[in-house]
This record gives C-alpha cells, sequence and structure tokens, in this order.
C-alpha cells in the first residue's frame, strides 16, 4: 500500500481521532483550527487513502472476564509455505488470538492471546494450538500487569 502524505493538519486529525474516536466532526473542525466542511472533507480523504482504517471502541478486558493474557511463542516443526500458510488460517479463526506476528528470532510467530483463566487456556493450547500439524513448540509468557497498551500511532 502507498504511503500517505500527510501535512499538519492530517496529523492534528489523525492524533484526535485516535484519542477519540467519537469525536464530533464539528468538535475535531474546532480542535485543528479548521472548518467543519473542510474537517469533514479531510476525515473523508484519509479514510479513501486508508490512512484510516476502522472505528472501534476499546474495552476493558478484566470488566468483561478475560484477565489473563498471555503471549505465546510459536515454533513451527518445518518452515515452508504450506505449513506457515496452514497455521495462519487456522490462527485466524481463533477469537482468543487477538494478534499474531509473523517474527524472526528463537519463535515462528507470537500471538497475543487472551482468556478468562489458567484452565482456560490450557485448554485453548490442547484444544486448538497443539491441534494443528507442524507444531514443534510453543513458549508461553503470562503478562504479570499491563504498563502500557496503545494502538495510537506516533504521527
Amino acid at each position: 500500500m502507498k504511503q500517505v502524505e500527510l501535512d499538519s493538519f492530517d496529523r492534528r486529525i489523525l492524533d484526535h481521532l485516535q484519542q477519540d474516536g467519537r469525536i464530533s466532526n464539528q468538535q475535531l473542525a474546532e480542535q485543528v483550527g479548521l472548518s467543519p466542511a473542510a474537517c469533514w472533507r479531510r476525515v473523508r480523504a484519509l479514510e479513501e487513502k486508508g490512512a484510516i482504517e476502522s472505528y472501534a471502541a476499546r474495552l476493558n478486558p478484566q470488566v468483561l472476564g478475560q484477565a489473563l493474557s498471555v503471549f505465546a511463542l510459536v515454533s513451527l516443526q518445518r518452515h515452508n509455505i504450506d505449513s506457515t500458510a496452514e497455521f495462519e488460517q487456522q490462527v485466524m479463526t481463533y477469537p482468543e488470538v487477538l494478534q499474531c506476528f509473523a517474527v524472526t528470532g528463537n519463535a515462528d510467530f507470537v500471538l497475543r492471546v487472551v482468556v478468562p483463566d489458567m484452565p482456560s487456556y490450557d485448554r485453548f493450547l490442547n484444544e486448538k494450538i497443539f491441534t494443528l500439524q507442524g507444531i514443534a513448540q510453543v513458549h508461553s509468557n503470562f503478562a504479570l500487569r499491563e504498563i502500557k497498551n496503545t494502538q495510537n500511532l506516533p504521527l
């Protein structure tokens, strides 16, 4: 995807939207120093160019009973297109997996998994991950506390 050129207004718009995706166009325009019509046109252009992918509510995992956060480092037995594609396709279907990255280093993939508790994570491993073909090993790192968790990009 082509990189989008941003001016100072675009950066301020994106910064404010990252902080509050529900801000009204009127409020956003006032915050960035544009007329509401000009602000609306810029937001639409940023959406059309792909700079803004979507809008979403950020949920509290503890309040919703999903308090255990695990970083699972998964290594595959073989490294070929078929084995990695199969793993990636399966992981995409698991709601417990919030993020999955193909990485370099001691593992092939890092998964961010959120579940209610340790027995749930044990079931997740045994019923989903360990049933996949070609899994060599999984190292689990449990989050003790959250220090920083943001999706906001530095602009």
